[in-house]
């Protein structure tokens, strides 16, 4: 195997200004090492016209403060360098995956200029893979099948979304997560998927649980659910079907349609019968949190159509099981949102999508009556994102984007950010 790394590492360092879509090397023992990934920039502008009365509205995601700000950083789609090693020993075949996916800029406070926050490798992504006729098992750290598709079928993956003018920000930006889909993460799981190739894939996942944050409507803790003895568990289905002849120049006319979800439940103290939320008021004990996910992706043609939505209760609303899952009592909150998307290819370089999306939270019966700060709870957020792609080679492309965002809290209070883009992906 460690043959294999300096060969692979090699063929890539001697090969990689060639553009190749995956570069592979196949050893003579039946295995194989391939490297894939990307390199992706953005010049973003952004400015804020901000209409609320309060500083920030808590869970908005939305630039906060007036004027302008420039950065240069990564986009939703982090960088990344994969690796894949494959082969065939008996019945199985196996693989394992690493992913790194880097950031180019810093992280920290605006302005920084030496502290490496942003750029630090994130190690997304590493499992195993044990398959055969039977299907396959990935045991390791990967994307949770709760809502991935949402996530994969979302343009603006190959851009920056309504959050990439927020200043000093590491990572990536969130693209249109919590406007019209929650993230569903990278977390250790062990899952079984039915066998591949068919129109039908079957996935269910035992995922390591998160505790679950309950709040104010301020964004102000109040306790949490860390005591978890049941596994997360997720599902989803997929079926891929291939119809009709494509026109001249177009790929082949295909329908994806999906439906997902997850259960998990946590305790607020290992016997669930201890109230550690909040002192004064009788809280909830066991809080039972879950939702469900569908969509459909259309590709006729020259043309491509996105729908997707999801419900959840206890989940939050950006980022899932943030702080807004669950009021200060405990109380789960409810949270819901979709996206709508076109994409048209102009010719075979260029593309333009337009695409609008929300999220919406609700609060609970303990929000309404009894907190003092539920006018700055979150109540939606929204986005429109238009995007024009040009494909120069197999591998570089030329994006410009533009995204309106608002969100608004209980209370009407509301800020609203524009951001224009304009950056560069090589893939190989």
């Amino acid at each position: 195997m460690k043959r294999i790394a300096v060969f692979g590492i090699a063929a890539f360092l001697s090969v990689a200004n060639r553009a190749h879509a995956q570069l592979t090397m196949n050893m003579s023992n039946g295995w194989s090492f391939s490297l894939s990934g990307n390199v992706n920039a953005f010049y973003v502008e952004g400015w804020d016209n901000s209409q609320a009365k309060v500083t920030a509205i808590n869970g908005s995601a939305v630039v906060q403060g007036d004027g302008t700000s420039a950065n240069v950083r990564t986009g939703l789609l982090p960088a990344d360098l994969n690796f894949d090693i494959k082969g065939h020993e008996g019945p199985l075949d196996l693989g394992v995956h690493f992913g790194f996916y880097p950031q180019i800029q810093n992280g920290g406070s605006p302005g920084n200029t030496h502290d490496q926050f942003g750029a630090q490798i994130d190690m997304r992504e590493v499992y195993l893979t044990a398959g055969g006729g039977w299907g396959q098992l990935l045991a390791g750290r990967a994307i949770d099948p709760f809502l991935r598709e949402n996530i994969l079928t979302d343009a603006t993956l190959f851009g920056t979304g309504p959050t990439g003018g927020n200043r000093g920000a590491g990572g990536t930006t969130l693209g249109r997560i919590g406007f019209g889909y929650i993230y569903p993460n990278f977390n250790a799981q062990l899952a079984y998927s039915t066998k591949a190739g068919g129109p039908l894939v079957w996935t269910l996942a035992v995922v390591q649980p998160s505790q679950v944050g309950a709040s104010n409507g301020d964004g102000s803790e109040t306790g949490v659910f860390s005591y978890t003895p049941l596994p997360r568990i997720e599902s989803e289905l997929l079926f891929t079907t291939s119809f009709g002849t494509p026109m001249n120049g177009a790929s082949t006319n295909k329908l994806n349609l999906w439906v997902n979800g997850a259960w998990q439940e946590a305790k607020a103290a290992p016997t669930g019968t201890q109230d550690t939320l909040v002192t004064d008021i009788e809280g909830q004990h066991t809080i039972q949190t879950g939702g469900a996910g569908a969509g459909f992706k259309l590709d006729a043609s020259r043309i491509a159509i996105v729908g997707s939505g999801y419900w959840g209760r206890g989940i939050g609303t950006t980022l899932m099981y943030d702080g807004l899952s669950a009021s200060a009592n405990g109380s789960p909150r409810t949270s819901y949102g979709y996206i709508g998307q076109v994409t048209l290819k102009l010719t075979q370089r260029w593309s333009v999508t337009g695409s609008y999306g929300e999220s919406f939270i609700q609060g609970s019966n303990f929000d309404e009556n009894f907190d003092p700060t539920y006018g700055q709870l979150l109540k939606y957020k929204s986005a429109a994102v238009g995007n024009i792609q040009y494909q120069q080679t197999k591998s570089f492309r030329w994006v410009l984007e533009y995204t309106y965002n608002e969100a608004a809290d209980t209370a009407h209070d509301k800020n609203i950010s524009n951001n224009l883009s304009g950056g560069v992906m090589l893939f190989f």
